[in-house]
């Protein structure tokens, strides 16, 4: 019988730059532990935290900022499993469940990366065709589900 797969509740952050809606770029930041690894804002869900508030803390640590309006959230939590070499930093998780936001930097936010534990080393607002092709690890298959999702609704 297989074991049940745990997972750490998360959430990610699809960080559109304050001159949304006239101009589409999405944050992206290198990772600082894994050159050339591009992703979303992201991190786990503290006990007692609720989603946003979980959202807000983990922008302030990795970008720097809260300074964010919401605009949608995905509907639903999506899962993905790490791969085999993230497995034993992150143990005991097989993976992660993460809640998906869109949001609009704030016209008077600054991004600062430079944070107590930098998660990244660099970061680029990007348009979608450099986004999907700069990002291309394990994650990319989820990001295309949601960033399809918020274009069916009219965001991006």
């Amino acid at each position: 019988m297989e074991k049940e797969k745990k997972y750490r509740a998360n959430v990610a952050a699809i960080v559109l730059s304050n001159k949304y809606p006239f101009e589409c770029r999405i944050l992206l930041g290198e990772r600082s532990d894994m050159k050339g690894i591009w992703q979303l804002p992201q991190g786990g869900i503290d006990k007692g935290e609720d989603a946003k508030k979980a959202l807000f803390r983990e922008l302030k640590e990795e970008i720097g900022t809260d300074e964010v309006e919401i605009i949608s959230s995905y509907p639903e939590w999506l899962y993905y499993d790490f791969p085999a070499n993230a497995k034993a930093k992150m143990y005991p998780y097989d993976g992660q469940k993460q809640k998906y936001f869109l949001v609009r930097l704030k016209d008077k936010a600054k991004i600062d990366i430079h944070t107590k534990d930098a998660e990244f080393s660099a970061y680029e607002f990007v348009n979608l065709k450099k986004f999907f092709e700069v990002v291309n690890h394990f994650k990319k298959p989820l990001y295309s589900k949601v960033i399809k999702h918020f274009q069916e609704k009219g965001y991006i």
